[in-house]
């Protein structure tokens, strides 16, 4: 047999033990490493289940943790009991204990003897290496890395600034150039030989010992010296997340994996059943002669990658909370936000709803509850009209609603009065949202209560500065809401021209022009009621320059002569 697979392994024994049986019951020879932190009791028994099998081996026993010497040592000595055990070994396979074959291994064996003299290798020079993580790409090989990274990361971190800060670097050995690539690879017996018996081979340790992450680079740089033909990728199927974490294999993903055409797939979870009696029971095929393609499925690595990243659009839960500003869009679809307008018409919600068919509601950030199309008390997601409930995270209030209504457009209604303060700046800078405000209607709701007039004047001064900032937040340079703001004087006067235009910028109806207009509120003694509050003291300046009477706006006009066109 012209294979000899080398596993790296530390725990999931029953697994490990598994799959060097596939390997060595299919002639393959194992030799074993294991991890010396292992205890020893575990490791004799996994030495007395696999010693029915005379072509594995185990190797001597190095402290493997990440980024550090030993791993790099732990192949070394794999290695070297393969190469002197086996001398009809021509390919030498690594791999770890959560690696699995994904392709009959007489298909692995064919493919590696029709390319007796190819390296499967990944090694890139550090100017093509996109995915280094963490900030340290050349900085691995010109400083030094005492310290463990996951143990002492604060001695890390310190050293590391210590040599940046003194300017301490230091030179690759001569005639290296440095490398990276994946650690599971696939090398001829003459390329592995010429590494391991190199008579610079203890120079080139002492150097790559405080690299940090050796098994990326020593192998992947020493390569280049001694091979004869390399192919810069691995026969491993590795996948690795945004943090440069390994992806973990779950028994759902037996299809993907099957797609990819790999011989073999890193990281399986241990207790994946399904895929484990899938690709290890014996396949009857003939042999799939398909060359490996992992990016057949890289497609779908990113499409994860960017939904673990960025999320849903407006969709918000524990598993995937993302920080301020940073989510995939504050909400999940368009929603029209009416500042005024129920207070100037006495039907605006039925109008604008049969108009447009959408769920149009009152005050959802009302003091008292929350006024739900219909007056119902609990709408889709099981969110009540509860004001407290709401006023606990109005900004999940918003959000929630919309997306449990997603395919239904939203309206509702919105007053100085309400409680909206902390969600309005989200509101003006969130790019789906619509907001159309008439300035100064609340004034419309005091001229017809029947309160005292000194009230009436204190609730005016104080409704008309709390949307007065609420305007200076919709007209800041950061909103990317679409705004309308109309003075309730402009609104009045020609009502039909913006009521055209919102429901054209909703766009749920016909490009008709409107024939139907929501019923305003008699505003007859209107002007007046503003110059009184002006005498008292109180200028109502958002309203606009109304006139100190209605009575030339109430006034008929006189018909138009009739004349005839020839």
């Amino acid at each position: 047999m012209s294979l000899g697979v080398i596993l790296l392994i530390h725990n999931a024994l029953d697994r490990v033990e598994q799959v060097a049986r596939h390997w060595a019951t299919h002639g393959v020879p194992v030799v074993i490493h294991a991890d010396s932190r292992m205890p020893n009791s575990r490791y004799q028994m996994l030495i007395k289940g696999l010693s029915d099998l005379e072509n594995i081996r185990f190797s001597a026993r190095h402290k493997c943790e990440w980024g550090t010497w030993g791993l790099v040592a732990a192949s070394q000595s794999a290695a070297e009991v393969m190469l002197q055990d086996f001398p009809a070994v021509r390919h030498v396979y690594l791999a770890s204990g959560s690696c699995l074959p994904l392709r009959p291994v007489e298909e692995l064996v064919q493919y590696l003897a029709e390319r007796p003299n190819t390296d499967f290798i990944e090694s890139a020079t550090l100017a093509d290496v996109p995915w280094t993580i963490g900030g340290l790409d050349h900085e691995r090989f010109t400083l030094r890395f005492p310290f463990s990274w996951k143990r002492n990361r604060r001695l890390f971190d310190l050293c590391v600034d210590f040599q940046r800060r003194f300017r301490m670097h230091r030179q690759m050995p001569d005639g290296l150039i440095p490398h990276m690539g994946s650690q599971w690879w696939c090398l001829t017996r003459q390329t592995l030989t010429a590494i391991l018996q190199d008579p610079r081979r203890g120079i080139y340790e002492r150097f790559f010992r405080q690299v940090w992450i050796p098994d990326e680079s020593y192998f992947q740089t020493l390569v280049r010296l001694y091979s004869r033909d390399i192919q810069s990728r691995s026969l491993t199927l590795s996948k690795f997340d945004f943090q440069g974490k390994p992806h973990i294999f779950y028994d759902d993903h037996l299809q993907l994996l099957r797609r990819s055409d790999c011989f073999v797939a890193r990281k399986i979870w241990p207790y994946a059943d399904r895929l484990y009696n899938a690709f290890l029971t014996p396949q009857p095929d003939a042999l799939n002669r398909t060359e490996p393609n992992p990016g057949k499925i890289d497609r779908i690595f990113a499409k994860a990658v960017e939904r673990r990243t960025q999320g849903r659009t407006g969709l918000y839960m524990q598993s995937r909370f993302p920080n301020p500003d940073w989510e995939n869009g504050f909400t999940a679809s368009e929603y029209s936000m009416f500042e005024g307008f129920s207070e100037l018409f006495e039907d605006f919600e039925s109008w604008l709803g049969r108009l447009t068919g959408a769920r149009v509601h009152g005050h959802l950030f009302a003091p008292e509850r929350v006024h739900y199309e219909g007056a119902v008390k609990v709408i889709n997601g099981a969110l009540s009209d509860s004001a407290a409930l709401r006023d606990r995270n109005p900004r999940a209030f918003l959000t929630n609603m919309i997306w449990n209504t997603r395919g239904e457009r939203q309206c509702f209604q919105v007053g100085p009065a309400d409680h909206i303060q902390e969600v309005e700046w989200d509101i003006a800078k969130d790019p789906n949202a619509q907001i159309c405000v008439i300035t100064g209607a609340w004034a419309v709701p005091l001229f017809r209560s029947n309160l005292d007039f000194s009230e009436i004047r204190r609730t005016a001064a104080e409704l008309q500065r709390r949307e007065s900032r609420h305007l200076d937040v919709l007209r800041s340079p950061y909103a990317k809401a679409r705004i309308h703001i109309w003075s309730l004087a402009e609104f009045v006067e020609a009502p039909m021209e913006p009521l055209q235009a919102i429901i054209g910028e909703i766009g749920q109806t016909d490009k008709r022009r409107l024939t139907e207009a929501p019923k305003m509120v008699n505003l007859t003694g209107f002007a007046q009621f503003l110059q009184n509050l002006k005498n008292q003291g109180m200028h109502p300046y958002l309203t606009g320059d109304f006139p100190n009477t209605l009575e030339e706006r109430e006034k008929p006009r006189k018909p138009r002569k009739p004349y005839l066109v020839k």
